[in-house]
């Protein structure tokens, strides 16, 4: 029985879309450019005949360092139609990391844009492997009717890379199906026949079946500018009308907390999706005084597994620090250190759906250690309340395990750093890494003051539970001033204090 098309994710993402609406208008690009649902798919099918012209056949793997969002959507497109293997590169990476991936890749063919033609350049006499390098601008072809179709369904479409912080990025292997489900988010989000999604050049890799594909695949109109900072974004909002948003946070910090917003008519906001960091309480009222009629949504997803979980925050229904609940067709859980489910409780996040990765490429051990049975298990801590909200506390490489229940270092040096005469605290898990670890605190007092451990150890007894308490207290002069993304004192801290006073936290007689 011949496979349905519809599961080739070219061919469902765009091609039903020119179907069912061809006079839709479906991107507009940099304020320059626009093309209807159907233009769109006879551009991205030129593309398609042109890479099969080239000798790109179904299953070979194309690196695609791309810049330009217009060619980032049309290529990833044409090569999803064709079944290439798109290894989606990022055109921020460091030559050397670059030059790195690629050969480890597999791929025998290299497509790019002109924007990083001269990192090509650089690049491209020491990946003998890759045999056809190819010009976007020369992808262009008189057929634009249907190619054949290449892959689908289960078949890898594409790798993504992780932005892992030692080692090169991992290759997430995604395939026709998990990014086709990936491409449904919107169906739990408002939207109407005249949504139109606003997006930068953040599409290339794992953004655009998060981000791009989903606009197109929902029939919305794809706004795709190159800049989409803060100053850029109040231009192209009232010019575009644009309802739909996804970004992280600290965006809004930017753009409110001067006075360039004000006269910007950004009333069309109707959706604003935020993730990857916090969402503090003064921000979400900003945010809300300047946009009274925008829902403001939390998500929660990793490469891996992409918007596994979303709720809107601004009316109540979801809690402000949380991330929701899971999104149609996915699962959430929490495990405990012996896999057991949790609920209320803190331990490591599980996510499960059809959007899920199906592992990393070449990498057996490593996805054998992320994958466990339906579930994909990242190294994120976090809880679930019983009626199914997710709330993100951490990753589990940085938390303590004491007595089978993890603790966020925070919550001990939350507890302490409250405490009469000290200034600053770190926590640490002591043997790192290890099944059972006991706690061990570093202490600075303020200036002109001193501290008693013993003292300290009393007092932290009477606020924190028995796994959560300090088994060694160091007193220290000072702590070393790193900080980690997360804008905290991070796991460079940690890891200082470990490596110092770790020898101090022993078993105790």
């Amino acid at each position: 029985m011949a496979r349905s098309p519809y599961g080739n994710y070219g061919h469902a993402i765009l091609t039903a879309g020119a179907l069912r609406h061809p006079d839709r208008v479906a991107l507009t690009y940099c304020g320059e450019q626009s093309f209807t649902y159907d233009q769109l798919n006879r551009n991205v099918n030129r593309r398609a005949h042109a890479l099969l012209a080239a000798g790109i056949a179904p299953g070979r793997r194309v690196a695609a360092l791309l810049n330009e969002t217009l060619q980032v959507a049309e290529v990833y497109l044409a090569q999803a139609k064709i079944g290439a293997i798109t290894a989606a590169l990022n055109p921020y990476w460091p030559v050397e990391t670059l030059q790195a991936v690629v050969a480890r890749s597999g791929c025998t063919a290299f497509v790019y844009d002109g924007t990083v033609a001269e990192t090509v350049a650089r690049i491209r006499p020491d990946l003998p492997a890759v045999t056809t390098w190819i010009d976007a601008a020369d992808l262009g072809h008189d057929d634009d009717g249907e190619p054949p179709l290449g892959g689908g369904h289960d078949d890898p479409l594409a790798l993504y890379y992780t932005s892992g912080t030692t080692g090169l990025p991992k290759a997430v292997v995604h395939t026709h199906a998990s990014s086709l489900a990936t491409a449904q988010i919107w169906l739990d989000v408002p939207r109407s026949d005249d949504s139109v999604f606003g997006t930068g050049a953040i599409i290339w890799g794992i953004g655009f079946p998060a981000i791009a594909g989903p606009a197109l695949y929902a029939g919305m109109r794809l706004v795709l500018e190159q800049d989409w900072g803060p100053a850029n974004f109040l231009k192209v909002v009232p010019r575009e009308k644009v309802t739909h948003v996804s970004q992280i946070p600290s965006f809004y910090a930017a753009l409110l907390g001067g006075d360039e917003h004000a006269d910007a008519d950004l009333s069309s906001l109707r959706v604003i999706m935020l993730g990857g960091e916090p969402l503090t309480a003064p921000m979400l009222a900003k945010i809300k005084d300047r946009l009274p009629d925008a829902g403001v949504y939390s998500y929660y997803g990793q490469t891996e597994a992409p918007y596994t979980c979303m709720g809107r925050v601004d009316d109540g229904s979801t809690p402000l620090g949380a991330s929701g609940r899971a999104r149609t067709g996915n699962a959430v859980r929490i495990t405990g250190p012996s896999r057991e489910r949790l609920v209320g409780q803190i331990g490591e996040i599980n996510l499960a759906g059809p959007h899920r990765m199906a592992g990393y490429d070449g990498e057996p051990g490593k996805t054998a250690e992320a994958l466990r049975g339906e579930w994909y298990v990242g190294g994120d801590l976090g809880t679930l309340s019983a009626d199914g909200i997710l709330r993100v506390l951490g990753r589990r490489e940085d938390a303590i395990l004491k007595g089978g229940q993890w603790t966020q270092p925070a919550t001990v040096e939350e507890a302490a750093a409250a405490l009469d005469g000290v200034a600053e605290a770190g926590a640490v898990g002591v043997p790192e890494g290890a099944s059972e670890q006991r706690v061990l605190l570093a202490l600075v007092p303020r200036a002109g003051q001193s501290l008693d451990a013993a003292k300290i150890e009393l007092a932290l007894a009477d606020s924190l539970p028995a796994h959560q308490r300090p088994d060694a207290i160091v007193i220290a002069d000072s702590l070393p001033h790193f900080q980690d993304a997360s804008g905290g004192p991070g796991k460079l801290l940690r890891r200082e204090i470990r490596d110092a006073y770790g020898h101090l936290a022993g078993p105790r007689d």
